[in-house]
């Protein structure tokens, strides 16, 4: 027989193969998401929560890079709202200030055999100023089916939706079997280094550990993954890490009409380039391919042959999700120039250029790695780099997609919206729960509130808004959620 005979056999059996291999993988590729229960609601005073949501906008907690900046009276009057507003769970718990404006609740169990659970959020609010808001950001304006104002989305909305589940129970006599923990931090927006670090360090002082923890992070959404118009659920079971870098360059200054070659800045800038123009190479890491596990088997049949065979798609996966900064962000460790610095004057060469780069960590590198990488790609023995003191961040473990603790996050979110989907995923940014990832494996970043693709750019931007229907479900996710746990 012929070579090329023998040739063409193999090459049409090794298709045969990989065709019976892709179809076999996709067709048990099947679905991760709990059968569809009936919605679970209970009976909340919607109305009433609405309205103290309402108020709670109108404190104006803004944090800030120094502690100077903050108006702490503010922070002590939300306190005061607070106890006035949830006067059952301020009877029913125990309160403590840490830090004289970060607090926590303790709400203890009749089971010290159990391990206690863990609800976070925050106070603090980034600023905002009147400028292209339909309603004033501190005005808590009710209108057209909106809670409207800042931090609604971010994160007032989920502390107060606690409380009012907290408050709920405590109306309806719970008796918890495990204890529950409630940690509210006042600087998260600039860092939570004052907030939620010194409270984690009270619980590591007290020897805590807690079954899981819940803090913001991810919420429901629409749009997010293609053939899946409905909505997401994400939850973040791990978030980047965190360092900024900065470069520096030293060179003779003088007058900008006689130039050196190079002068400090023009160095600098070489080196930004070479950095932008080698992004980290692309990497699917656990999260990442746990969301393509949860969210793959949903989607219409060439998608979910797709993620079915990653062993042969990684490649064309990685490619298409490159293209977006959304996506591309959630595969590599993100290269970001903010800050650049020269002469004060444009007519003097400086002696000291300065830049400062963000970088966003991936799952499996390091602050470590990363200050190598940087080192290795500038090559240039002029310029010198340091990581800037305050926010350094390993990227933090990944909590686990099985087990009692994600069953019974996932379980109460499809109870109280079981027309989401489920996913597990990274979180691109930081939270407070940075600091807690020691105290237990099971640190999970969702809020449960829903928020359409549109709505997003207003966090942190204008017109943040949270929809009555939404803060309702809120309510019941965190009642359900304590119920099950702690019965």
């Amino acid at each position: 027989m012929p070579f090329w005979v023998i040739a063409v056999s193999l090459a049409a059996l090794a298709i045969i193969i990989v065709i019976a291999i892709v179809a076999a993988r996709t067709a048990a590729f099947k679905s991760r998401q709990t059968d569809t229960p009936d919605k679970i609601t209970y009976p909340v005073d919607v109305n009433g929560a609405v309205a103290r949501l309402s108020q709670a906008v109108a404190f104006k907690t803004v944090s800030g890079h120094d502690r100077s900046q903050f108006d702490f009276g503010r922070f002590s009057a939300f306190h005061a709202f607070l106890e006035k507003s949830f006067p059952l769970a301020h009877s029913t718990l125990q309160k403590q200030v840490i830090n004289s404006y970060g607090l926590f609740y303790t709400w203890k169990g009749s089971n010290p055999g159990l391990k206690p659970i863990l609800l976070m959020a925050h106070m603090d609010v980034v600023p905002a100023s009147d400028v292209g808001w339909t309603h004033p950001p501190f005005a808590g304006h009710i209108a057209e089916g909106y809670i409207w104002g800042r931090g609604t989305l971010d994160d007032k909305g989920s502390l107060l939706s606690i409380m009012e589940g907290i408050e709920y129970l405590a109306k309806n006599s719970l008796k918890p079997s495990r204890s529950i923990y409630l940690a509210f931090g006042f600087d998260e927006e600039v860092g939570g280094r004052e907030g939620a670090c010194k409270i984690a360090e009270h619980f590591r002082s007290q020897g805590l550990k807690f079954e899981y923890i819940i803090d913001e992070g991810m919420a429901a959404t629409q749009g997010i993954a293609p053939g899946i118009p409905g909505w997401v659920a994400l939850v973040g079971v791990a978030e980047k890490g965190y360092v900024s870098l900065e470069l520096s360059c030293e060179a003779e200054g003088g007058h900008a009409a006689q130039p050196p070659r190079q002068t400090a800045v023009g160095i600098l800038a070489a080196a930004v380039a070479r950095l932008q123009a080698r992004p980290f190479p692309a990497r699917l890491t656990g999260p990442a391919t746990s969301l393509f596990e949860y969210l793959g088997p949903e989607m219409p049949f060439p998608n979910k042959m797709i993620f079915a065979n990653m062993w042969l798609f990684k490649g064309l996966v990685k490619r298409q999700l490159g293209k977006k900064p959304v996506t591309d962000a959630s595969i590599r460790t993100t290269t970001a120039p903010t800050q650049f610095r020269g002469s004060d004057q444009d007519n003097i060469l400086p002696m000291l250029a300065t830049a400062v780069i963000n970088f966003r960590i991936l799952q499996g590198d390091t602050v470590e790695s990363v200050i190598k990488r940087v080192t290795d790609v500038i090559a240039d023995a002029r310029i010198k780099i340091r990581s800037l003191a305050g926010n350094i961040f390993q990227p933090s473990p990944a909590s686990p997609v099985s087990g009692w603790s994600f069953k019974m996050l996932n379980d109460t979110i499809r109870e109280i919206m079981p027309d989401a989907l489920v996913a597990p995923t990274v979180v691109l940014g930081r939270t407070d729960s940075c600091y807690f990832v020691d105290l237990s494996p099971c640190c999970y970043r969702f809020v449960p509130q829903r928020v359409r693709s549109d709505e997003l750019a207003s966090i942190h931007g204008v017109n943040e808004r949270l929809s009555v229907d939404s803060y309702g479900e809120m309510i019941s996710f965190y009642i359900r959620l304590i119920t099950s746990s702690c019965r």
